[in-house]
């Protein structure tokens, strides 16, 4: 299998054309196996993928640290993107931690997890309403000038704040929720990705298995797992309605002899040359399946079939509880 690469942003940074989403491997999701999962990361690189994505807040500090030993001694071979900004050792200060000195205390502390000496992408995770988004800008540039950081990245930015953190220093990507399952950001987010040049790498890019039609029921998932109590499109009628809404994908799966998934994911590979999408997996077989979207290819009248079965706001209930819809910068 040849996974292509693609080019994020007007600032050089080039990564295969699916990544692999490392969050669920230490934390949200239920129990893990760090062996299974290395082996999970080791095969990704033997397959051309080659973009991992982590951040301090996963576990918090063990799925860097996983990282960090699963790319011991493949670290040329591959792009690491993490993350800073959550408050997790000053929570009195609230959910978030954007400023300077925080910043930098993440980004060495970060290095030493992943065993490296450069992040490729660091990201802003959520925007910290008490920072300036300038400010946050300026110290990414200061450590992309030391060697430290290659390239800038934000996290759930509206229009705006990408905008002033454009005008400081060059955003590559923007990571956001996006599917077809969930297109808020087609409004008014995606018009300014395209205006000021920057990609854009969805995360839960499967829907949380609605688009492969492996969801279950908020109640079906154990105590401490994320899905649970924090996504309302998993309760009650909304998770019936959202079952009903994603039919058509497996339909044209079926009718094309492929997993729905792969429909998914091809769906978002098709809307621009500059998407990664990074769905996460803890096994091989579902990693082997993922990647396989990038083969796949969706005629303009499926793709409208698709589009006309899913449009923005079809899917039922909101994305977050209160808490995290808060984080939220739009």
């Amino acid at each position: 299998m040849a996974i292509p690469r693609r080019r994020l942003g007007q600032q050089g940074l080039e990564v295969s054309a699916i990544g692999l989403g490392c969050m669920g491997m230490s934390c949200e999701y239920g129990t893990s196996d760090e062996a299974a999962s290395i082996k999970v990361i080791h095969r990704a690189i033997e397959l051309g993928c080659t973009f991992f994505d982590t951040a301090e807040v996963y576990g918090p500090y063990a799925n860097e640290a996983l990282l960090g030993r699963a790319l011991k001694g493949r670290r040329d071979a591959v792009q690491i993107a993490t993350k800073f900004g959550f408050a997790i050792e000053n929570p009195e200060r609230g959910a978030t931690d954007s400023r300077p000195s925080h910043i930098r205390a993440v980004v060495d502390e970060s290095l030493a997890r992943l065993q490296t000496d450069y992040i490729d992408v660091l990201y802003q995770h959520r925007v910290d309403p008490a920072v300036l988004v300038e400010d946050v800008a300026d110290t990414v540039a200061a450590l992309v000038r030391e060697g430290k950081v290659r390239y800038f990245g934000l996290s759930e930015a509206g229009p705006a704040t990408l905008r002033r953190a454009h005008a400081v220093h060059p955003v590559s990507v923007l990571q956001s929720e996006y599917s077809l399952w969930e297109r808020g950001i087609e409004a008014e987010v995606m018009p300014t990705l395209r205006e000021l040049g920057v990609g854009l790498v969805p995360f839960s890019p499967l829907g949380r298995g609605f688009l492969t039609g492996t969801a279950k029921r908020a109640e079906a998932w154990p105590e401490g797992d994320f899905r649970r109590t924090n996504d309302p499109r998993l309760q009650g009628q909304n998770f019936d309605a959202n079952m009903r809404a994603a039919e058509t994908v497996h339909a044209l799966a079926a009718a094309k002899g492929v997993k729905s998934g792969q429909i998914a994911l091809a769906w978002l590979l098709h809307r621009a040359d500059d998407i990664v999408p990074i769905p996460g997996t803890r096994q091989i077989a579902r990693l082997e399946e993922n990647l396989g979207a990038v083969q796949l290819a969706l005629s303009p009248e499926e793709m409208a079939v698709l589009d006309a079965a899913m449009p923005p706001g079809r899917t039922a209930g909101l994305r977050y509880n209160p808490e995290n819809l808060a984080l939220l910068d739009r």
